[in-house]
């Protein structure tokens, strides 16, 4: 059984609402994050966002597996990292739907889109939709843009993505107002994230200025890529009168020159500024850095800064990194009151100026230069309100958006379930056919190879007994229903000497795991290995008419079977009494495995009467996997006081494995469920569904009662689709059975287990319809309440 991280949920009841099963997602980080976007070292605000939403991805989430597919501004793209996967050309519109397919064919929880008009091809960069609507994960967008009046282009765009995103993120109050109010976007679908910042530390600028000669200085600084709508020549102007009062004063230009602009003009706009500050006489007062630096570099002019200037001219910016990263460091800000600005600088965490208006920039900055409490002052609120933005706290705010979108997508899949199940659920049900392709795909001369990425067999991680033993008995019950098949004697027979082979005379027990290289990897394997593999040597004593086979099996069974009792695993005193009531089919009075059988009865009894109660009628204080088998051994026992309580034990299964819908819904794999503790609802384990078919088929066998058919038979329907978010486990085209259910998709993989546990429950089915003719039909009408009910 393999193991998983915990992942938190509500409380379960039988009669649990939908919100308890969605609240199994909080706390879980989705660790395959793919963010698409720009990326450096392409030159863009939105490339860098790109690149530091990654990097602290990686950083702050444990085991984050996350990458990155860019879309280049040039059709050669550029060197990138290796963590950019995927990049493409941003005017190839075929080209988005390749990274689509891309994307779809990784194993990707979540897509984390960077929207920014200008960076996708199309009619307001309208291409983007081609690779959203071929996605088949959920989707978070983060709109960088968000603009007061947008032209009909630009609001079918931003609409239409937020229509196919399960979340979308802003970054401001005015952001999320405009999405609200303008965009029509319903507010419970919007996060606001603040603009995610370094966490710097709280420093004098004169640590920093000796990098740059600024010893001595009064440094102002503006940093970005330079275009002329960032209002610098505003300053420039305002200088004389600042200069006039404090001479030491120098204004920092930190940028490149935007590479748009570069194309078509090259440096005229620099030019122009280099001319105005001679033309005013401050020419030795400015300095102009061209380049595009990355982070250390860009933290290092910030702390040499005294006070940071954004003098934009357009009021219609809903965001500005540069403002967050200045103000977070803990910079004294002036600023023309654009939109972000206003947000950011209220309650004297900055300075606001007119637009355009020089006279007021040299009025402020003098003020503050002059005012030294006022200024760190202004200082101190900046960095404090700062602390909230930074990196890890930004990234824990996406991680917890991207656990709800894969909440929402759940929850959207449930939904057409619901409507597929509502429309079918009173046909009469027909048993598909037994296809043995994927079985035989996975074994070989040594026996079944435990793993398999997607429908191929994983060499690499070997095989194990449990699955041998597994594979054993489907065969014996394939037979015994009438559905055998030339190949299977022959995997059979590889089966058992795989199983010869793991028996361990010194130990008298089972090794478990092997290497694809045939070499043993424990000296003897677990109490449930064990315990299987005893359940197989049962079955083929009991069900097997192969002389050879059952002589074999009769020497390692009588070996094994006493070591049983002091196994401390309920599972594997379970395994082995289904292995001897198979075994007393043909040999009812072996004294031997009649003291066996009331020793592990007595031991599985004990365990109900110390931890059963009303509430809990269970053997153990926890529900985990395989629990079905459990109160399946009592159902079989043919004590009828140990009957009863296995009856009543399987019904309190059912009914709490039943979703509010009427479908199954096993304890999931990521947790299990502690009496008292929060329920996991994934992942959803094949092996679940097959055990509790069984005990429920063995409930039948006792009691005549039909309705323990319907029931495991809508448990089956559990395999092809009649489940949490309506898709199908088993694969009609391999023959095999994929690997369980996530939060929002199905796990590619078609393992051993798996497929195994499918064969086997629905060979058990053909068993029952050969026993009861009149079942080859199945109506599975019955109302949900009675399911809830038992």
């Amino acid at each position: 059984m393999t193991t998983h991280t915990h992942r938190t949920g509500n409380s379960p009841n039988r009669h649990s609402e939908q919100r308890d099963l969605d609240a199994s997602v909080w706390g879980h980080n989705p660790k395959n994050v793919a963010f698409i976007g720009d990326y450096l070292p392409r030159q863009c605000g939105i490339a860098t966002f790109t690149s530091d939403l990654y990097q602290s991805y990686n950083s702050f989430i444990p085991d984050s597996r996350a990458l990155v597919v860019s879309v280049n501004d040039v059709p050669e793209g550029y060197d990138y990292p290796s963590e950019v996967r995927y990049d493409f050309y941003q005017h190839d519109q075929p080209a988005y739907r390749k990274a689509a397919e891309f994307l779809n064919s990784k194993d990707v929880d979540v897509v984390c889109l960077q929207h920014e008009y200008g960076i996708y091809g199309g009619p307001a960069g309208n291409y983007i939709l081609t690779l959203l609507r071929n996605l088949t994960m959920p989707i978070v967008t983060t709109f960088h843009t968000i603009l007061k009046d947008p032209n009909e282009d630009q609001l079918l765009v931003l609409k239409s993505i937020a229509d196919l995103s399960s979340r979308v993120v802003c970054m401001s109050e005015k952001g999320r107002d405009f999405l609200i109010n303008i965009y029509e976007i319903p507010e419970e679908k919007i996060d606001l994230i603040p603009h995610g910042i370094p966490d710097m530390p709280f420093v004098d600028p004169h640590f920093f200025k000796d990098k740059f000669g600024m010893e001595g200085k009064q440094t102002l600084l503006t940093f970005g890529l330079l275009s002329p709508n960032k209002g610098i020549e505003n300053v420039i102007r305002a200088l004389p009168r600042i200069v006039e009062q404090y001479p030491n004063v120098v204004y920092m230009v930190l940028g490149a020159t935007h590479p748009n602009l570069l194309k078509h003009e090259g440096e005229a706009y620099r030019d122009s500024l280099k001319k105005l500050a001679k033309d005013c006489g401050v020419r030795d007062h400015i300095r102009f850095y061209n380049q595009f630096v990355e982070l250390d570099g860009l933290l290092e002019y910030l702390g040499a800064a005294d006070i940071y200037i954004t003098p934009y001219l357009n009021p219609a910016q809903i965001t500005s990194g540069t403002l967050s990263y200045a103000f977070g460091c803990g910079k004294a800000v002036v600023s023309t009151p654009y939109w972000h600005a206003e947000e950011l600088l209220a309650d004297g965490r900055g300075v606001l100026v007119p637009f355009g208006d020089s006279d007021a920039i040299a009025s402020e900055i003098i003020n503050l230069l002059t005012d030294e409490p006022t200024r760190h002052q202004m200082r101190k609120k900046a960095y404090m309100m700062g602390r909230e933005m930074i990196w890890e706290r930004a990234i824990h705010a996406y991680a917890s958006s991207f656990a709800h979108a894969r909440q929402e997508r759940m929850s959207t899949f449930n939904n057409q379930a619901l409507y597929t199940m509502g429309s079918n659920s009173s046909a009469a049900f027909k048993l598909p056919t037994l296809r043995l392709d994927h079985l035989f795909r996975l074994t070989d001369s040594t026996g079944i190879v435990q793993h398999a990425r997607h429908h191929l067999p994983f060499y690499e991680e070997g095989y194990c007994t449990d699955d041998n033993a597994r594979a054993l008995i489907l065969a014996l019950t394939i037979n015994t229903a009438g559905l055998s098949d030339p190949k299977l004697a022959k995997a059979a027979d590889n089966y058992c000497a795989f199983i010869n082979h793991a028996y361990t005379d010194e130990h008298r027990r089972f090794r478990n795991f092997m290497s694809y290289d045939r070499r043993w990897l424990e000296e003897f394997g677990s109490d449930d290995s064990t315990g299987r593999t005893i359940w197989a040597l049962g079955t083929c004593i009991g069900q097997s008419v192969d002389r050879n086979t059952v002589t074999w099996a009769m020497s390692l069974f009588e070996k094994v079977l006493p070591t049983v009792v002091s196994m401390s695993s309920p599972r594997s005193w379970a395994f082995a009494l289904l292995g001897i009531y198979e075994y007393q089919k043909k040999f009812n009075d072996d004294r031997l495995a009649k003291t066996i059988e009331r020793q592990l009865l007595d031991k599985l009894t004990f365990r109900y009467t110390e931890t059963a109660t009303e509430e809990w009628p269970w053997f153990e204080n926890t529900l985990s996997y395989d629990n079905a088998v459990l109160a399946h051994v009592l159902i079989r026992s043919g004590d009828s006081h140990l009957v009863n309580i296995g009856l009543n034990s399987l019904k309190w299964l059912v009914s709490l494995q039943t979703s509010p819908h009427g479908h199954f819904q096993p304890i999931g794999s990521n947790g299990f469920y502690t009496k008292g503790q929060p329920r996991a609802f994934f992942d959803q384990q094949p092996l679940e569904a097959q055990s509790t078919v069984s005990a429920c088929l063995a409930a039948l066998a006792v009691t005549g009662e039909d309705e323990w058919h319907r029931t495991a038979i809508r448990i089956f329907k559990w395999f092809s689709g009649f489940n949490d978010l309506g898709l199908p486990l088993y694969d009609q085209q391999t023959g095999g059975c994929r690997d369980g259910l996530h939060i929002d998709r199905v796990n590619q993989n078609q393992g051993a287990e798996s497929t195994l546990s499918y064969l086997l429950a629905l060979a058990e089915l053909y068993t029952i319809q050969k026993q009861r003719p009149d079942t080859k039909a199945v109506n599975v009408s019955m109302p949900v309440a009675a399911l809830m009910n038992g």
